[in-house]
């Protein structure tokens, strides 16, 4: 099998590019300005950068963080990003080859042949997701902004993906069964039987994921209202909610409140630093979309570890 090394520099690469275009994604769309024209320029000068200045973190490095023609600084978001998106590809790509060692070169594995493709979806998810939520944070944070091209694509790419899933689950995986103690359906003409099929694994997978991007965007609509009505004031936008239910389609309903909750630890931490450093005040408004998709990113990597470990703790 290939090494490991080759596909974590594909993925590095691979991000550097992705890395690219979502920079020029956060600088247009929060504008409502196309992606596609003009092509990338200077947004001091409107000079058109050369093919040779356009190439991800390096060019910034060789010209020195400025300009070519007006030598004006070019912001270190730009490297910051592509990075970013370059390192996320990056562990990314490592997971797929160990995906793909243990269910095609480890002859000793016992799991379902479904269990191949369903792995191989979910780490594309988790790429996609890390995509957007980078995106989204820096966003946010300059413009307070979460434009719907993303949140909404995501949900809709989240929920192809679970529909992409339920086509490799087996005959009777993820299955829900009426127990014989539970509902007992009949006919007319038929005797009760305990044990039909309730729910069959794709209806279980897919109404579940729907079921989690209506839950976790309930869940801040409700604080939402609540804060509206002890406040007298906005304090959350529909897009830090649209943002939640993405990272629900994507992930989950369970990793989504994680996701939440991380977020908003972290902004009360940094609400807190603010008010004893004198740099803000009780009612200032903080970029929570930028805390709720570091909590995303989190929650992406180590989010099932931190559930499977809560739920044993329960049992």
């Amino acid at each position: 099998m290939t090494s490991r090394i080759v596909y974590e520099a594909a993925g590095f690469i691979l991000g550097l590019i992705f890395g690219s275009f979502l920079n020029v994604c956060i600088s247009r769309l929060p504008q409502r300005n196309s992606i596609v024209k003009p092509g990338s320029h200077c947004p001091e000068c409107k000079a058109p950068i050369r093919w040779y200045d356009n190439f991800p973190v390096l060019s910034w490095l060789f010209l020195r963080g400025r300009c070519r023609d007006c030598n004006q600084p070019i912001p270190w978001r730009y490297p910051a990003v592509e990075m970013a998106t370059a390192v996320w590809f990056t562990i990314q790509a490592a997971r797929l080859h160990t995906i793909l060692h243990f269910y095609f070169f480890n002859s000793g594995h016992n799991a379902p042949s479904s269990y191949a493709p369903f792995a191989i979806i979910t780490n594309l998810a988790v790429t996609i997701l890390g995509f957007l939520l980078i995106g989204l944070m820096v966003m946010d944070w300059q413009t307070g902004l979460l434009p719907d091209s993303f949140t909404w694509t995501g949900i809709i790419l989240g929920f192809v993906l679970i529909c992409a899933q339920a086509i490799f689950l087996g005959p009777t995986e993820d299955q829900v069964l009426l127990t014989r103690n539970s509902i007992k359906l009949t006919s007319v003409g038929a005797t009760t039987d305990p044990g039909n099929v309730f729910l069959t694994g794709p209806e279980a997978l897919i109404g579940g994921r729907l079921l989690a991007i209506v839950g976790a965007a309930l869940v801040l609509l409700v604080i939402r209202w609540l804060y509206r009505s002890i406040r007298h004031r906005e304090g959350m936008g529909l897009g830090d909610v649209k943002m939640l239910a993405m990272i629900a389609a994507l992930l989950g309903f369970w990793p989504s409140i994680l996701s939440l909750f991380f977020g908003t630890l972290v902004a009360s931490l940094y609400g807190v630093y603010l008010l004893v450093r004198g740099r803000a005040a009780g009612s200032t408004r903080l970029p929570f979309g930028s805390f709720l998709a570091a909590g995303g990113l989190l929650a992406a990597q180590i989010g099932d570890r931190i559930i499977d470990a809560y739920s044993q703790l329960l049992r």
